[in-house]
This record gives C-alpha cells, sequence and structure tokens, in this order.
C-alpha cells in the first residue's frame, strides 16, 4: 500500500511519523510522497491554537479533495481533544488519539486497512523514508518523551498529551545508531516536555545527551525546546566535553517578559532568572545563539506590560523570536480569565515584536561574518543556484552551486561572508580535509 503521511505543529508530531514511516516501511508498505499518490493518508494534528486547529482541519479537506478515494487517519492532539469533529470531516475512516498513536501499526492492519503494495515494490525501507521526508531532510527528529507535568494555564496540550512517558536510554541509543546508519548527519532531541525527560524511570536529559555522546557515533545533536526552570548552569558542562557535537543552540521558551504576566501563566521562573540562565549558557558555550517562544496579549497584559516583553527580548539578544498571539484554548485556566485583550491590539503587538525580531535577527548574524562554521547541507534551491544549509549553532547560510559539487548531508566548513535578509551568505573552506578536491570536479 502506497501511504501518506502529514504532520502539523511541533517538532514532536513530525518525530512521531518519521518513526511511523519507518515502521510502515519496514513491513513492506511504499511512502508516497503526495495525498493524490496514496492509498490511505494519515495525518498528525495539532491544537495548540485555535489557528493550529484550524489547519488542521483545512489539511485534511484538502487530502481529500486531492485523492477523494484514499482513506485518512487522524491522530495527534486535535483528534485526542475534537474527536468527533474529526470523524466528521472528508474521508475519516480512523481517528486514534494520542493514548494510541504508538499502535497506529497495528490498529492500520487490525483495520483491514492495508492492500497489496503498489509500484514496482523495488525501493527500500531507507529510500521510502527519505522519499516522503523530501531530499532535504539530514536531519532526525527523535521523540525521547512524551506527556508535561508542567501546568502553564494558557496550554491544551498538557490536557491533550497526559502524563510524561519516557523512553529508555538504551532504545534511544539504538535509534541513534540506526539513524545514523541510514545516512542522517543529525539527530533532534524532541518531547513535550524534553527538560523532564527520565523523571518516570529513574533518570535525566543530561545523561540521555551523556549516553548519546558516548555510545553513539552521530555527528551532531541537537536539543530542541527547553523549559527554562528545567535547566541549571551545570547542564551546560556537557558541551565543553561533547567535543563539538552538541550543537551551540538553545531553544527556551520565555513566553513573556513581564514577572506579572509570568505569574497569571503560571510559569515557574522570573524574568531576571531568565536572563541570569541565558547568560550562564553564552558563558560556557562558544558562540551560542538562544531562540525563544513569545505570547502577546495574553488575558490582563497591559501596555506597560507588553513593553517590558519588549524590552526584556531586546536585553537578551534572540537569535530568533517566535511570536504568537494568545488563542484562548477551551478547557485551560486562561480561557476564563478577565481582561481578554482584543484580537486588534494582539495583531499590533504581534507586529511590534516581529520587526524587532527581524532586526535582532540581522545583528545576530552579523556577528558571525568572518568567522567559519561547519554547515550541514539540506537542499539545493528551487532555481539550483543555491546550496541552503545550517550552521552549528542554527543560522541558515547559502553558497553557490558548484558543477560537478554535491552537497546534500555533507557537514563542511564555511567562510561566513554577508547577511542578505534571513540567511547568511558564504564560501567552502575548500583548503579544509573535510572537503576532497574531487568533489569540484565538473
Amino acid at each position: 500500500m502506497r501511504i501518506y503521511l502529514e504532520s502539523l505543529g511541533c517538532r514532536l508530531n513530525y518525530a512521531e511519523m518519521a518513526s511511523l514511516g519507518r515502521q510502515l516501511a519496514a513491513a513492506g508498505h511504499e511512502l508516497a510522497g503526495s495525498a493524490a499518490a496514496a492509498d490511505l493518508c494519515v495525518l498528525n494534528s495539532c491544537t495548540v491554537t485555535g489557528e493550529a486547529a484550524r489547519q488542521t482541519r483545512q489539511l485534511a479537506r484538502q487530502m481529500a479533495r486531492a485523492n477523494p478515494a484514499a482513506r485518512l487517519i487522524v491522530t495527534g492532539c486535535y483528534a485526542t481533544l475534537e474527536g468527533e469533529a474529526v470523524a466528521g470531516l472528508p474521508n475519516v475512516e480512523m481517528v486514534v488519539g494520542n493514548a494510541r498513536k504508538d499502535e497506529l501499526l497495528r490498529l492500520i492492519e487490525s483495520a483491514n486497512l492495508t492492500g497489496t503494495l503498489r509500484g514496482s515494490g523495488s525501493r527500500s525501507p531507507q529510500h521510502a523514508i527519505h522519499s516522503t521526508q523530501s531530499a532535504s531532510r539530514t536531519r532526525a527528529f527523535l521523540k525521547v518523551q512524551d506527556g508535561c507535568r508542567n501546568r502553564c494555564t494558557f496550554c491544551i496540550v498538557t490536557v491533550a498529551r497526559g502524563e510524561e512517558r519516557s523512553r529508555p536510554i538504551a532504545e534511544l541509543v539504538a535509534e541513534v545508531n540506526a539513524l545514523h546508519a541510514e545516512g542522517y548527519q543529525e539527530a533532534v532531541l524532541t518531547g513535550v516536555h524534553l527538560g523532564g525527560y527520565g523523571a518516570d524511570l529513574g533518570e535525566s536529559l543530561p545523561g540521555l545527551v551523556a549516553a548519546l555522546l558516548t555510545d553513539t557515533a552521530i555527528p551532531r545533536l541537537r536539543l530542541s525546546s527547553l523549559e527554562p526552570f528545567d535547566v541549571t548552569a551545570d547542564f551546560f558542562g556537557l558541551w565543553a566535553q561533547s567535543d563539538g557535537r552538541l550543537m551551540p543552540h538553545l531553544h527556551l521558551p520565555a513566553q513573556s517578559g513581564s514577572d506579572a504576566v509570568l505569574r497569571r501563566m503560571a510559569r515557574r521562573n522570573t524574568v531576571a532568572e531568565f536572563e541570569a540562565l541565558v547568560g550562564a549558557a553564552r558563558a560556557s558555550i562558544p558562540d551560542l545563539t538562544v531562540t525563544t517562544d513569545l505570547i502577546v496579549g495574553f488575558p490582563g497584559e497591559t501596555e506597560e506590560q507588553f513593553a517590558e516583553t519588549v524590552a526584556f527580548a531586546r536585553r537578551v539578544g534572540f537569535a530568533h523570536l517566535h511570536v504568537f498571539p494568545y488563542s484562548a484554548r477551551t478547557g485551560t485556566p486562561a480561557a476564563r480569565l478577565s481582561g481578554q485583550v482584543l484580537e486588534v491590539e494582539r495583531k499590533r503587538r504581534v507586529r511590534v515584536l516581529t520587526a524587532l525580531d527581524a532586526e535582532q535577527g540581522q545583528a545576530v548574524r552579523a556577528r558571525f561574518v568572518g568567522s567559519t562554521r561547519p554547515v550541514l547541507w539540506e537542499h539545493r534551491g528551487d532555481d539550483g543556484a543555491f546550496w541552503s544549509g545550517l550552521t552549528d549553532n542554527y543560522l541558515r547560510v547559502l553558497t553557490p552551486a558548484m558543477n560537478g559539487c554535491d552537497l546534500h548531508n555533507r557537514i563542511t566548513p564555511v567562510h561566513l561572508l554577508r547577511v542578505d535578509g534571513d540567511a547568511l551568505h558564504g564560501e567552502i573552506d575548500r583548503e579544509g580535509r573535510v572537503i576532497p578536491e574531487s568533489w569540484f570536479d565538473s
């Protein structure tokens, strides 16, 4: 059977679909590159905001229009919380909540949704996985835990995902080694509450990272979102022990730069504590970049409190701001708070921080002009003129494409020459040992 996998929302959702893809391929199925080419579609849904829920419904309808004959399974957070609404969408054959997401392969087979493999049947599981994730997929997103014990007042995900469950370290080491054997150069550790990894197993995130550094040889390990109140300054010592394999980039969701707003959000840190943590991280990790999430227009947020957030973002100097207008989610305490901010004002505040993000992003990228950094090349642009990749500290880099030089999924040293919008332009260090001269033969 040809099966198309699609995800919305967080990196954890993508990690889950990548894992399902490997299971399906190993079972003899072919992963389709589009809904139109599939017999069955699986959509991993999101409901973190009202817009995410709307996009889930929209995408399900688009998939049905693209292939009216294909059946659709919807799983994920929106399917968990709004199962009846999902069941009413076109072509939906099955709704699978998060509690049963790990059983998807068995559920598909027990429901008699499988069929004869269509096509030549000659594709390997590795080829099938890469075909559905596109040729640019050089980083693997690895789900290390699920669920969250925090109770931020704005968050519906803790309701949708349930209690915390961590995967054993030995299992994760084996999976990273398998991903490296498939050709992946980078593994990104993901979870709903990544910093809480191992609490249910008597383990910890630092212990997991140390094991992956010791027992795998994958060149790059990266951490996804980490709550600032889960991290202590001694955690940063891992970078010095990693021989450059633990990437110097942290995503620390601040959510607000106002202590009053943070208290209403039930966040477990203050603004001063967040800034001290970033200072400790920068002192320990050379060339570190820090990104964050900010919610604007949270119930009761005054203009003065929003100004505190703007000033906070300026002081910290984030490489990127993920800015979200507050979205009331039924079932969360924040939806019942007084002082709901008008939509027009929420949108204005988003524009203010978006402009600041562009300004600060340019400044951060400009700091690295003139330096040389390792870049993992992901894909060639649509016009074929440039290769695009990411530095170790998560900055986008472009370099001219050259005849006979296939950079895909290679890590090379790059001289960073100038800033151009959201990216840096660089020149590959041809004197470095990473690049054989034969790559440049026309």
